[in-house]
C-alpha cells in the first residue's frame, strides 16, 4: 500500500466477505481470521502469533476476552481485548472442530503448522482481490475496527483513549492517523454548533 492507507470495509463489504468465507476450503478458521483482524482490531502479525491459551479461562473454554501477551504482539504492545460475541462464536465453533492445546496458534497452515505473518498478509490479499476489493489490504479490518470504535465510543461514554488502548498503539497521534473522517458527520456536526 506504500504510502497510502489501507481502506476500511463498508458493511455489504464485510457480508460479502463473510459469505465467501463460508465457500472456503477452511470456513472455520477463515472466518475467525478474518473476524481477529475485524473484531479485535488485530495486526496480521498478532493474527499469526494468537494463541489458544490466549483465550481460554482456567477450564479450557473459550473466555470472553482475549489476552493478547507481548509475545504475540508487536512492539510488546500486548493488551486485554474483550470479545465481540461474532468473534466468540466464530472461535467457539473452531475450537469445537479442531479441539486444541493451550500452546496451539488460533490460524493454523492447511499443513498443519502456524501462519506466518506473511501468509495470513497474502490471506487477506487474495480474499480481497476474489472480492473485487480495490485499496483493501490484511490491515483493513483493522482500520475498520478503530474507525467504527472511534465513531461509536461517545454512545457509551467512552474515550479515544480507549480505542488506543484496544489497538494497542502507544500514541493518541497513532490511533487517530487510523480513523477516517465522515464528510455527513461533519456536516451534522456543525449544524450544532
Amino acid at each position: 500500500m506504500a504510502g497510502r492507507q489501507a481502506k476500511i470495509l463498508s458493511k455489504a463489504q464485510i457480508n460479502t466477505a463473510l459469505l465467501s468465507i463460508e465457500m472456503t476450503r477452511n470456513p472455520f478458521r477463515d472466518r475467525v481470521l478474518f473476524l481477529l483482524s475485524l473484531k479485535a482490531g488485530l495486526r496480521a502479525c498478532e493474527c499469526a502469533n494468537v494463541r489458544w491459551g490466549m483465550i481460554m479461562d482456567a477450564e479450557g473454554n473459550v473466555s470472553n476476552v482475549l489476552a493478547l501477551e507481548d509475545v504475540a504482539a508487536k512492539k510488546n504492545s500486548g493488551r486485554t481485548i474483550p470479545l465481540n460475541k461474532h468473534l466468540h462464536a466464530a472461535l467457539i465453533d473452531l475450537a469445537t472442530q479442531i479441539d486444541p492445546t493451550p500452546e496451539d496458534h488460533i490460524i493454523r497452515s492447511e499443513r498443519g503448522g502456524p501462519m506466518s505473518a506473511n501468509t495470513v498478509v497474502h490471506w487477506f490479499k487474495r480474499l480481497y482481490s476474489k472480492l473485487g476489493y480495490v485499496g483493501c489490504s490484511s490491515h483493513s479490518g483493522r482500520r475498520t475496527f478503530i474507525t467504527s470504535g472511534a465513531r461509536k465510543i461517545g454512545n457509551i461514554n467512552g474515550s479515544i483513549r480507549d480505542i488506543q488502548e484496544l489497538a494497542g498503539h502507544r500514541s493518541l497521534q497513532m490511533t487517530a492517523s487510523y480513523i477516517e473522517g465522515n464528510a455527513q458527520a461533519k456536516r451534522q456536526l456543525v449544524n450544532l454548533i
